[in-house]
């Protein structure tokens, strides 16, 4: 007779089927439905893999026809950002997610939901375009003006370095922003007869009253430090003092606690808090 072990059993615990249960929409300002679906069981699969499953056979677990779920990925390795979902009522990278793992605390079945802040485009694809508005609104970037040989530029130390490499491994995925409560949903529709440049400056204006998130601030602190990017440092500065800025944070820490890549989102704001302050007070003894 052979014994069992812990291995044995676990093997012996692995479903033959995955149930899955999707919030769909059929486009932007359209009812939410739940659909149910059921895929065969494979090792090491992730939520992407599901999601194939689910798109190839077309049908709920009940046998009924249906569209292919619709999603967004690209590198399927935690890098592009673009695959976030609510998953089993976290926010996270579906890439990543593993469904032993989701069996493991949820036996029953995987739920699968768009994220909450963004307009939903089709089923679990949502408009990251507000994200990426706040990148623009603090300069996330180092301004360049050509692209010729300019020689060595300035040296970085190595604790400038540790400090501010985590910092750039922000992929926009927009995690810390669907967890955040300060940071709410803003959704424009498309008016009547309204062209693409009308509807993207009324999407902008709202952008931009709204709080503008953790990723930016983090963002606004790595270029700030850069020894070209600090050219621009009173402009990023300028932006989160704006409407929306630094002074929205409500400083819940739940940014940080689901960041894929562990960045010190809320080091971050400490750190463009002082700096804001020290800013203001300059400006205000300098006139």
């Amino acid at each position: 007779m052979i014994a069992s072990t812990p291995e044995v059993a676990k093997e012996r615990r692995k479903p033959h089927k995955v149930n899955v249960r999707i919030l769909r929409q059929d486009g932007p300002g359209k009812p939410q439905y739940w659909e149910r679906h059921q895929v065969d069981y494979e090792p090491d699969m992730n939520v992407i893999s599901v999601l194939q499953k689910v798109a190839a056979q077309a049908k709920t677990s009940d046998g009924k026809s249906v569209p292919p779920v619709t999603w967004d990925c690209g590198c399927l390795e935690e890098v592009c950002g673009s695959c976030t979902m609510v998953i089993n009522g976290r926010v996270r990278q579906s890439c990543s997610a593993l469904v032993d793992r989701l069996l493991e605390q949820v036996p029953e079945e995987i739920e699968l939901k768009p994220m909450t802040k963004f307009p939903v485009v089709r089923d679990l694809m949502v408009d990251r375009s507000r994200l990426f508005r706040s990148l623009q609104r603090v300069k996330a970037w180092v301004p360049v003006d050509g692209y010729y040989d300019m020689g060595a530029g300035p040296k970085i130390s190595r604790d400038e370095q540790e400090r501010d490499y985590p910092l750039s491994q922000c992929m926009s995925c927009g995690c810390c922003l669907d967890a955040c409560p300060q940071f709410t949903k803003i959704e424009v529709y498309r008016r009547p007869d309204e062209s693409d440049d009308d509807l993207k400056a009324r999407k902008n204006a709202a952008y931009d009253e709204g709080f503008v998130g953790a990723h930016a601030i983090s963002q606004a602190m790595l270029f700030n430090s850069h020894p070209v990017g600090k050219n621009m440092a009173d402009e990023r500065l300028d932006a989160l003092m704006a409407p929306g800025g630094i002074q929205a944070c409500g400083n819940a820490q739940n940014c940080v606690a689901v960041c894929p890549k562990h960045i010190p989102l809320t080091t971050s704001i400490a750190r463009a808090g002082r700096a804001v302050t020290v800013y203001a007070l300059k400006t205000i003894f300098d006139r």
